[in-house]
């Protein structure tokens, strides 16, 4: 059941075609086990190559046996594997990081690393549907936006791809014991020292014993209407932004500011974003404050001034004109 449900979310959302070499973030816990699996029985049908990536971030006791685990497996079934050993709390010391933002940047750069290294294509991420509810409580939390909280996407810059998102924790560990993969089990998950294992462990039970029992599927089910009404508002966005577009360059754009001026806040802060992102590549550190500052200026439309909501980008009003502009 869980090989056929899997094999429709990549049917559904295309997540694999004929020929592709995919890179596999294995850890050893039931989820990447589960997929490496389940990957391995269906490449033939599916004429793609698995190659297996493993991090050993040196922190628990057991890594070094998570590692001989994984290994173990890829040279059982003849699959291609690399391994990265780094401590993460040294290196997360270094960058001034927390040690899960750390330990993640390493594993996808490894990743990248791989993928160029084997001229590969895609990259397997083993996320499944509790992690992406888990994902959206939190973003919840955290006062998200309507993007935020479509919670973890099937597929993302069409790389970077996520076999089971469809299915749920209880299929994926109910399929590792009726096949006898034994995965790695790490103990760190069921210590509510953070965010996400309190929302796992003690949040998510709750609602499910006083509340709702299927609150998986109920919060599956929004996040998918939320994702086709921010899928249209992306696109109306981009629409209106290609109209009022007056030059782009590297780094470089100019929007015409009454046609701008004429748009429903909502669309207006989309456009803001949209463009910010077009011109420095991303939107880390700007936000509802800024974004807020940046309309009411243009609204006002007082000549000359300019904002520099981060670091990285100037965005200036001036002659019935918005020029955002990267700092150099």
């Amino acid at each position: 059941m869980i090989e056929e449900q899997i094999l429709n979310t990549i049917k559904k959302y295309n997540l694999i075609e004929k020929k592709d070499k995919i890179i596999c973030g294995v850890s050893g816990g039931p989820d990447s086990i589960c997929m490496l699996d389940i990957l391995r029985k269906i490449k033939e049908k599916l004429d793609f190559e698995i190659i297996v990536c493993h991090v050993n971030h040196m922190i628990r006791e057991e890594a070094t046996d998570d590692e001989k685990y994984v290994e173990n497996y890829c040279k059982e079934n003849n699959i291609k594997y690399y391994v990265k050993r780094i401590d993460v709390k040294k290196y997360a010391n270094n960058k001034k990081q927390g040690t899960e933002e750390a330990g993640r940047n390493i594993r996808y750069e490894f990743f990248e690393e791989v993928l160029n290294k084997e001229k590969a294509n895609k990259i397997a991420i083993a996320h499944n549907k509790n992690d992406k509810i888990e994902t959206i409580i939190m973003n919840a939390l955290r006062g998200s936006g309507v993007s935020g909280l479509r919670g973890i996407e099937p597929k993302r810059n069409n790389k970077y791809i996520r076999p089971l998102i469809e299915t749920k924790r209880q299929d994926i560990e109910k399929y590792c014991e009726e096949n006898n993969l034994e995965p790695r089990i790490d103990k760190t998950n069921f210590i509510n020292d953070c965010t996400r294992n309190k929302i796992r462990n003690i949040v998510l039970p709750y609602i499910m014993q006083e509340f709702n029992s299927n609150i998986i599927e109920t919060i599956d089910r929004l996040s998918e209407v939320i994702a086709e009404e921010d899928d249209y508002l992306n696109n109306e966005t981009i629409s209106i932004y290609n109209k009022i577009k007056l030059k782009e360059e590297n780094g470089y754009i100019v929007l015409n500011l009454k046609e701008f001026n004429k748009n429903d806040k909502v669309i207006k802060k989309r456009i803001v974003l949209y463009t910010i992102n077009k011109t420095i590549g991303n939107v880390q550190n700007i936000d509802k404050i800024n974004i807020d500052d940046i309309i009411k200026l243009c609204e006002n439309n007082i000549g000359n001034k300019y904002l520099t909501p981060n670091k990285n980008i100037k965005i200036l009003v001036n002659k019935n004109q918005i020029f955002f502009e990267k700092i150099q």
